[in-house]
């Protein structure tokens, strides 16, 4: 997943990129406002991390002018003012997230992959579609030509994560990550278990079949595919 970090501190912004990569992630770093701004308007990320205190551009000003061009890119802000007033500010502005300065980078990680799963995908009345497949994301209900079907939490988490990246492989450490918020463990089948309960009540008794293997890189949810 590609992220984009706006942090003018080199020590700082050094620090966050280099440990996002180590954990798996592909990122940008921009070291003014209106570099991050330009880079956030004109790539395609699925996260910015955007510290709000820049020498330029300061962060409330480029979140509000993001959400005015509607851009639904999750923001974390990162700052060191840490009064209640300065987060409910950020917050109202379009913000999704606030991390005080210091901070550990565990701290940081797990935020990140919070946001990263609440997904950005756009939702029209609470629900996503595929085919005949609907989502009620808030009631985190599913069902097939009018049929429900039970699924538990993760694999409603599951689902969702596969419909709203429909069309693309995701390999099974994303899955690992943003479903069950841990490093994949290539000794471990948990992701392929998963995927065959799931796709027992979503596929099974139903056509088209949605739930695709790609071989040797993972799992995709498609209504053109072929397993």
């Amino acid at each position: 997943m590609k992220l984009l970090v706006v942090e003018d501190e080199i020590k700082t912004g050094e620090y966050i990129r280099q440990g996002l990569v180590e954990s798996g992630f592909i990122v940008d770093l921009a070291r003014t406002g209106l570099d991050g701004h330009h880079l956030a308007l004109t790539e395609d990320y699925d996260l910015i991390i955007l510290d709000v205190m820049l020498p330029d551009v300061d962060g409330w000003r480029i979140v509000q002018a993001l959400r005015e061009a509607k851009s639904a890119t999750p923001v974390l802000f990162l700052t060191a003012r840490d009064s209640v007033e300065d987060r409910v500010k950020g917050l109202e502005l379009g913000a999704d997230d606030y991390l005080i300065k210091p901070f550990a980078f565990s701290e940081l990680l797990a935020r990140v992959r919070t946001l990263l799963r609440r997904g950005t995908a756009p939702v029209f009345n609470d629900q996503l579609q595929v085919a005949d497949l609907v989502l009620d994301i808030p009631r985190r209900r599913a069902k097939r030509q009018e049929v429900r079907i039970n699924l538990t939490n993760k694999e409603f988490a599951l689902l969702e994560l596969l419909v709203r990246r429909q069309g693309e492989v995701l390999p099974r450490s994303l899955i690992a990550s943003q479903v069950w918020d841990m490093n994949f463990d290539s000794d471990t089948n948990v992701i392929d278990v998963a995927i065959r309960r799931l796709r027992a009540k979503i596929d099974d008794a139903f056509e088209p079949k949605l739930i695709h293997t790609v071989r040797g890189m993972g799992y995709m949810l498609d209504v053109s595919s072929v397993s």
